[in-house]
């Protein structure tokens, strides 16, 4: 995979005139200091496999998750905001590269090596050469930053986040090896650092007595994977607190597997029925799986909260526009997730790997003291490849013209001037092949495009039918005239298997 190459942008023109009454990012050194009051920094922390319903600010009633109510109390909080995919690879890459999936290079996840250490591929990587989010600031002086799970590139390749515009990384490259939130080691930078554990396999079936505890601690270690990240993420704020900065925080929580440290545990073990799972639908066996997933989303929580915390104490929260979301929807019913018993989709169709709302709608918060409305509320239709047109607008950064986003700068900022887009689009090329379109209130699903027996284009009013329950393709023969010619103007992919196999669109 090492032979992938992209094509070259041309160079980007930065322009930074005094929209913050300040200098450009660009005079700034990585040494010298840069007030405060400056120019903003810009957090973006994105969890794994997190549902719609899941935070406390979006209707969840078990789950607790205070840190990230209140800044949603403090910020705004988007109703219609969806992911660059329903998986984790291919929404990273819309993300940082600011284009979607029926035009991105990463469309699906594309695994190389396997799970073990000595057979670590990492996914598909960015080529040589991609624009990213990250290479768009660094260009104007942010000091850029990401930790946690990478997923574009494994160890060795192009695709690794020192050589797609991050000054730093910690965390997991490989999205197999963070199956484990206790693996034998995590990656800083190109460099790997050991933690004190033991390697053992990610999936694997129970073995002992169900009600023995002790039988359980073989699928835990001694240094838990999100607590290093948390750490290293706090250093990178105390060494960069007097420049621009960048931070981008895939979280892993609360992708599977579940597993949470004992006093994590503690808040939810016994609070509600809970039967062990022994890990006959993947991923590890737990002996409190619900209270373990319900742990593992307030444990989350916390770590924001020790950032919020830490900005606060470096005098930076007025200056950093903090952002949380999630890469995608609610895993399906596999490694213990009971997703019905904590209503994690609500009224949503779907779950992670398919393009019904519940796949792709995602909670979206945004917290920028003095800027952003407190306790604000948009329902401006909108997804994550918009954030590189974002931050662009609000640094006044031109970008190439082969993006898809648009800026939500002013939905942000509670102004009425917001463009809006003709469309989105998505395309899911595993479990058949699927792609899905948003019109205003429509949304349009269509399945099976990689089987010798596509289906036919799906049709719901999302205004009236948030559950999309009742296919409208028949009586509004336009929209779905309309839907197609959408579907038809993907671009193709230079993956072979990305392109349905040549199925009519």
């Amino acid at each position: 995979m090492a032979d992938f190459k992209g094509s070259q942008y041309c160079c980007i023109i930065m322009v930074f005139a005094t929209l913050f009454s300040c200098q450009s990012p660009k005079s700034d050194t990585h040494t010298e200091s840069n007030p405060k009051d400056q120019t903003p920094n810009i957090i973006y922390m994105m969890a794994d496999d997190l549902g719609y319903h899941e935070l406390g600010s979006y209707g969840q009633e078990i789950i607790k998750t205070p840190h990230l109510d209140q800044l949603a109390a403090a910020g705004v909080r988007f109703t219609q905001f969806y992911s660059g995919s329903t998986v984790c690879a291919p929404s990273r890459c819309s993300l940082l590269t600011g284009k979607h999936t029926g035009n991105s290079y990463v469309r699906d996840n594309y695994e190389l090596g396997d799970f073990t250490d000595e057979n670590e591929g990492g996914q598909l990587p960015l080529p040589e050469g991609a624009f990213t989010m990250a290479t768009m600031l660094k260009e104007i002086g942010y000091r850029t930053g990401a930790v946690g799970k990478w997923g574009l590139g494994g160890p060795g390749s192009t695709g690794v986040p020192n050589k797609q515009g991050f000054d730093y990384f910690y965390g997991y490259l490989c999205q197999k090896q963070a199956h484990n939130y206790y693996p034998t080691h995590l990656w800083e930078n190109d460099q790997w650092d050991s933690l004190d554990n033991s390697f053992f396999m990610p999936h694997q079936q129970f073995d002992g007595d169900p009600n023995d505890p002790s039988d359980y601690l073989k699928y835990q270690g001694r240094e838990y994977a999100q607590e290093a990240m948390t750490t290293k993420t706090l250093q990178f704020l105390e060494d960069h607190n007097n420049q621009p900065f960048f931070l981008y925080l895939p979280f892993t929580i609360p992708h599977l597997a579940l597993q949470v440290p004992e006093e994590a545990l503690a808040l939810y073990k016994n609070q509600f029925p809970d039967d062990p799972y022994l890990g006959d639908k993947n991923y590890l066996p737990h002996q409190y799986p619900r209270a373990a997933y319900a742990a593992m989303i307030s444990y989350l929580d916390q770590q924001v909260g020790l950032i919020l915390n830490k900005l606060e104490a470096l005098g930076l929260t007025d200056n950093t526009l903090v952002i949380f979301t999630s890469d995608n929807g609610t895993t399906f019913d596999i490694g213990g997730v009971d997703r019905k018993f904590f209503n994690s989709l609500g009224e949503l169709r779907g779950h992670k790997t398919n393009l019904y709302e519940g796949g792709i709608r995602v909670p979206f918060i945004a917290r920028w003291p003095n800027h952003i409305p407190a306790g604000s509320v948009s329902n401006h239709l909108c997804a994550n490849w918009d954030m590189v047109a974002t931050f662009a607008d609000l640094l006044e950064i031109e970008t190439p013209n082969d993006l898809d986003g648009i800026s939500i700068m002013p939905s942000l900022l509670g102004k009425r001037d917001q463009p809006k887009h003709d469309f989105l689009y998505w395309e899911y090329h595993s479990r058949g092949g699927s792609q899905a379109v948003r019109v205003d209130q429509w949304k349009a699903v269509r399945l099976n495009m990689s089987t010798d027996s596509p289906g036919q284009i799906e049709l719901y009013n999302l205004e009236s039918d948030i559950a999309e329950s009742q296919d409208l393709s028949q009586e509004f023969p336009e929209v779905v005239a309309r839907v197609r010619s959408i579907m038809q103007s993907r671009s193709a992919s230079p993956i072979e298997n990305w392109n349905f196999n040549g199925n009519p669109l």
